[in-house]
């Protein structure tokens, strides 16, 4: 009999964990490695949202907190959601998790019987399939068209539903891509799903304050209100506000819903940590200035990198709307041969030679459900990226 369950041989380890592990572990064996594949800002978090973790520490906020989150800290995510996009949610309609990956594994493990379906538009995040497929779901990857900017349109979405349909992923704006929807991107979308009533909407909008040239994100709620009473509208204090480790996410849905996901969540981890509540608090009701500087900051960086990364040879880079990723094409550099020897065949041995020849860690595209591509983040300082990238066409111009 094995020790391990089945279920957890239908699904791998995070690609973008294991990449930079092996970035961490090259460099403490003293190698000079420049990391690209974080999905973190480099940005330490304001000083008031950690002074108001100091606080309630010192004022014996230490304590369980409901399962759900502090009245404070749920109330706090409503008003958020209503001043951002225009939501309208209660309290009782938000449950606050362990970060973003929390409230997706909550939704998925509460809604999903074996063998009911969710759509997830490729390039996706690496979480998505895995997640589904632990609720004994069925991944429904849909690719999604360069040429349409790598979003799902309206004839893909449709033709991708059938009667075992449970969810819909989107991811806005996306990791890897970078691409976002705004309120006419979304349209057609939601006139789909208007007809088909037994689909539900996961809109994932982690990234939704880091868009760049004036571009807001849309979320599905706000476009169409009809399709309010089967989404869940996630987001987090992580990317924005520059608190990864704090791990704080939330999302608004349903009471039915949230109370289920609630439910879950009191046999698993209980509440998040309510010292990083009370600084997700002040991050939600506190100045938000820092925000666009953060935005400004890596908005320079963006456009650094893809003029960097399209003067590498074989190398095509479209300009991002949002995040801090770019997403390569690098099909032009497949099925030749790194100047270390090593035969690229696919877009992990690209990755796997870039970073043991270069020592730059990317992430393949493959980890996205999009192979010839790779990510790279630009969330971090200017002069490592420009080193990185420039190491980058120093592999690219070897290729044999």
């Amino acid at each position: 009999m094995s020790l391990v369950a089945d279920r957890l041989n239908r699904i791998s380890p995070s690609q973008t964990i294991v990449i930079s592990t092996r970035a961490r572990a090259l460099k403490a064996e003293g190698r000079n490695i420049i990391s690209l594949s974080a999905g973190e800002p480099d940005f330490n978090t304001p000083d008031n949202i950690a002074q108001a973790a100091i606080k309630a520490i010192a004022e014996g906020q230490t304590r369980y907190t409901d399962v759900a989150g502090t009245p404070e800290l749920r109330k706090a995510v409503a008003e958020r959601f209503r001043l951002d996009s225009g939501l309208d949610y209660t309290p009782e309609e938000i449950i606050v998790s362990t970060g973003g990956k929390q409230i997706i594994y909550n939704a998925m493990m509460a809604t999903l019987n074996p063998g009911d379906e969710a759509i997830i538009p490729a390039p996706c995040w690496v979480s998505y399939p895995d997640i589904v497929t632990l609720a004994e779901g069925v991944p429904v990857v849909v690719p999604c068209k360069r040429e349409n900017g790598f979003r799902l349109q309206a004839e893909e979405l449709e033709a991708a539903i059938t009667p075992r349909t449970k969810w819909l992923f989107l991811n806005s704006p996306c990791n890897p891509t970078g691409v976002a929807y705004s309120a006419e991107d979304l349209r057609p979308l939601c006139d789909v799903l208007l007809r088909h009533p037994h689909v539900w909407i996961f809109t994932d909008d982690i990234y939704a304050k880091l868009a760049y040239d004036g571009f807001r994100p849309a979320t599905f709620v706000e476009v169409e209100p009809r399709l309010r009473s089967r989404t869940v509208t996630m987001n987090g204090v992580s990317k924005a506000y520059a608190m990864t480790g704090w791990r704080i996410g939330f999302s608004g849905a349903p009471v039915e819903l949230t109370k289920a996901m609630n439910k879950l969540q009191g046999q698993s981890t209980s509440n998040t940590c309510s010292i990083a509540q009370a600084a997700a608090v002040e991050a939600l009701t506190g100045p938000q200035d820092f925000i666009q500087t953060m935005v400004d900051t890596y908005q320079g960086r963006r456009d650094m990198v893809v003029s960097m990364i399209n003067q590498a040879k074989g190398m095509e880079c479209a300009v991002p709307q949002g995040a801090f990723y770019v997403f390569p094409c690098i099909e032009k550099c497949l099925g030749k041969t790194s100047p270390g020897g090593k035969l690229l065949n696919t877009d992990e041995d690209f990755v796997t030679a870039l970073l043991e020849e270069e020592g730059v860690a990317a992430v393949h595209g493959s980890a996205f459900m999009y192979p010839g591509y790779m990510r790279i983040s630009y969330a971090t300082d200017t002069q490592s990226l420009r080193d990185a990238c420039t190491r980058i066409q120093r592999f690219c111009e070897s290729l044999l």
